[in-house]
This record gives C-alpha cells, sequence and structure tokens, in this order.
C-alpha cells in the first residue's frame, strides 16, 4: 500500500477514503451500524487508514458508529470530520463562530470517543463569521491538542485564500486540506478551486466521483430510476431530471465502454479516472454495503491507459477545463 502527504503537512494518508456518511444507529440511516463496522473492518484490513464524517451526518450517529469501530486501532487510523451545520434550534447552534466550533468539537470528540481529531473541516464558509475568528479558534485547537490539522470543505477559490491569510496575519495554522465534489460529471472545480488548493497547499479530498451514482450504471437512458435508488425515491424527481440528462448518460456510455475494455466495473473506472487529475490527492467513497466497498475498492489499484484516460476527459470536459491527462505526482510512501 502507497500512501500520500495530504498538502504541505507530513500527514500520510491512504488515497482512498472512506466517507461514513450513510452509517447510523436509527431504523432511517442508510446503512446499520453492524453493516456500517463491517465496511470500515474490511477499509482498514485492505490497508487504508482514512476515514471522513461529519457532526450532521445522520444527525450525529455516523461520528458514533466510527468511534467505535476503531476504538481498539484508534493511532492507526486518520479520522477526519467537520463542522458547521445545525446542532440545534439556538441562534449559535450553527456557523463557524469561535462559540459554535468550540462547542461541536467537544461534541464530536464525545462522539468518536476520542481525545483528539486528525483533520477538522469548516464543513461550508459562514459569511456571518469573520475568517479570522474561525482560523483563530481552529488554531487554538491544534494548540490545545484536541486537533492535529485544519481543514475547509464546498470552499471557493477566494475563501480559501482568505482564510491562508488569515492564518498568515495572525500566526496562526494554515488550512491542510479541501473537500470538494468533483467527478466526471461535475468538473467545475478544474477552473478556479483545484489551481487554488494547489498553489495554497491544500490536499484535496473529493467527494461524489461517481456524480451521485449515475456513473455506476445503475440508472438506464429512457428508464424510469428504481424505488431503491437515490433518485427514485419520492421527492427526488426534480434532483432526477437535472442529473439523468442526454449530456450525462454520453458520459456514462463512454465509461461503460471504457470498463468493458480494462475489465473494470464501470464505478472502478470513473474513481481510477479522478485520481488521474491534477491536484487530486484522495478520493472519498462512501458505500452503504460492503458490496458497493468491493465494487469502490479496485478502482485504487486501477491504471488506465492515457488514451482511455483522454477519451474520458474528452466526452466530460466543460467550458475552460484543463488539458486532458494533466497529473500532479503525489508525494509517497511506502
Amino acid at each position: 500500500m502507497d500512501y500520500v502527504t495530504l498538502g504541505r503537512s507530513g500527514l500520510k494518508v491512504s488515497r482512498a477514503c472512506l466517507g461514513a456518511m450513510n452509517f447510523g444507529t436509527s431504523e432511517t440511516a442508510p446503512a446499520s451500524e453492524a453493516e456500517g463496522r463491517r465496511i470500515i473492518d474490511a477499509f482498514l484490513d485492505a490497508g487504508n487508514n482514512f476515514i471522513d464524517t461529519a457532526n450532521v451526518y445522520t444527525g450525529g450517529e455516523s461520528e458514533g458508529v466510527v468511534g467505535r469501530a476503531v476504538a481498539g486501532k484508534r493511532d492507526k487510523v486518520v479520522i477526519a470530520t467537520k463542522a458547521r451545520g445545525a446542532q440545534g434550534p439556538g441562534p449559535n447552534d450553527s456557523g463557524l463562530s469561535r462559540l459554535h466550533l468550540t462547542r461541536a468539537l467537544d461534541a464530536s470528540l464525545k462522539r468518536l470517543g476520542t481525545d483528539y481529531i486528525d483533520l477538522y473541516q469548516m464543513h461550508h464558509y459562514d459569511a456571518d463569521t469573520p475568517i479570522e475568528e474561525s482560523m483563530d479558534t481552529l488554531a487554538g485547537f491544534v494548540r490545545a491538542g484536541k486537533v492535529r490539522y485544519i481543514g475547509c470543505s464546498n470552499f471557493t477559490g477566494s475563501q480559501m485564500v482568505e482564510a491562508q491569510w488569515a492564518a498568515e496575519k495572525n500566526n496562526g495554522v494554515p488550512l491542510t486540506s479541501l473537500q470538494p465534489r468533483y467527478s466526471l460529471i461535475a468538473r467545475d472545480i478544474e477552473t478556479d478551486v483545484l489551481p487554488t488548493a494547489e498553489r495554497h497547499g491544500l490536499g484535496t479530498l473529493i467527494y461524489s466521483p461517481l456524480g451521485g451514482g449515475i456513473l455506476s450504471g445503475k440508472y438506464q437512458r429512457g428508464q424510469a430510476p428504481a424505488a431503491d435508488t437515490r433518485y427514485g425515491r419520492r421527492g427526488r424527481p426534480g434532483m432526477a431530471a437535472m442529473v439523468l440528462t442526454d449530456r450525462n448518460f454520453e458520459i456514462v456510455e463512454a465509461v461503460e465502454q471504457v470498463a468493458a475494455e480494462v475489465g473494470a466495473t464501470p464505478s472502478a473506472v470513473a474513481t481510477a479516472w479522478c485520481l488521474t487529475r491534477r491536484g487530486v490527492t484522495c478520493v472519498i467513497a462512501g458505500p452503504r454495503t460492503l458490496e458497493q466497498l468491493q465494487d469502490y475498492l479496485p478502482a485504487f489499484e486501477l491504471k488506465l491507459p492515457d488514451e482511455a484516460v483522454k477519451r474520458l476527459s474528452d466526452a466530460s470536459r466543460p467550458g475552460g477545463a484543463r488539458p486532458t491527462g494533466t497529473v500532479t505526482p503525489q508525494r509517497q510512501v511506502a
């Protein structure tokens, strides 16, 4: 197993990151705690070490599942979690203020059953709180030993720059990572966000590499989504209309063609393509079942031919995208 360093840090992580957003204990959770623990065990047994969750996933249940699953091997796992979302009805129960972040961190530590978090991320930007306050608060967590590294999720290029400037101005702690949405379906971050992250030393944990599931091949052009899929559930027709488009199905067909040629699943091909892209450090896989995890993992060993990478890039190219096949070598250690 090869590992990469995350951004301009010495933190070594697997390129596969396990997204724990589906794990919970309630009947409404997409994956039960028992299934979540099977997935976590299999993921770690495969040699990976990076797990991502958030305090809003399944109402906080996800953090609890992760914490219990890694309790006997905490020092071998890099745990990332996030804060910003509402934790109650009060005016200070959300956001990136010093008050809310402090409360949120203490609650996450308790749910995770640990005394430190490896990577603590701002889940979304908070326009109501000065970024200087948020960054100073996060730096305080690092100095107190409660957090090892800090990151952000869903930030724009300018928001990342503001955060890094705030850290430098106050002799604080800079951001180490960014977590953005990215896939063959959604490549808009190539024009500004990925280049900015690269220039400012942020590693990236990209999420939704299957474009909300469409790149797995589970949806068919001209057919209604199955009832047990994301876009077939009640209340999702608007989202389905936005995602299940002719353009996106053309991309799916290109993925399926490459998958047939290289003897891999469409999920593996779509994920492997993400790993070839400049500025991408890790890819988050968010399975609901052990079978889905087993479908994801081969992607991290799959080496797509250059011609296949170019074909997929050309089929999905948005306006302003980078040239095809550009890859930034990651710093790796055995």
